[in-house]
């Protein structure tokens, strides 16, 4: 099965976060993608952190090298499809990404960003729940 997730996910595996285990156990067997803009999204996050205070660089190194041991495919999402999302369901582009990465593979998400799903769902993408 192929499944799209988007950087709250990658973060709360790489970094221990609360939900780790139950990530883990939603993505065992599935082929796991995303849209190429992945990468920019976990600097993004990282440099979020630092700013808060939440993680030292030696933490963030650990944990690219944590994230570089994900088995991804990433997808490369058509502007002409990720626009007219974020245009109709007044999001971010990075979150248009992630969606339209979703629709043109036919395959659920998995995020723990709930403004996300809920966008997700008034498309008509399958959502997995994460609950503890």
């Amino acid at each position: 099965m192929n499944l799209v997730i988007d950087t709250s996910v990658i973060i709360a595996v790489i970094t221990n976060e609360a939900h780790k285990r139950r990530l883990i156990e939603l993505t065992k067997g599935a082929d796991l993608m995303a849209p190429s803009s992945l990468h920019w999204e976990i600097g993004n996050a990282f440099s979020a952190m630092f700013k808060r205070n939440r993680i030292t660089l030696k933490q963030a190194m650990a944990a690219l090298n944590a994230y570089k041991k994900i088995p991804l495919r990433f997808h490369e999402t058509e502007l002409a499809v990720a626009l007219p999302l974020a245009h109709r369901l007044q999001i971010y582009a990075y979150d248009s990404y992630v969606l339209a990465c979703a629709l043109e593979n036919r395959c659920p998400l998995l995020s723990l960003d709930r403004s996300l799903a809920d966008a997700a769902q008034r498309v008509g993408i399958e959502v997995l729940e994460v609950i503890e």
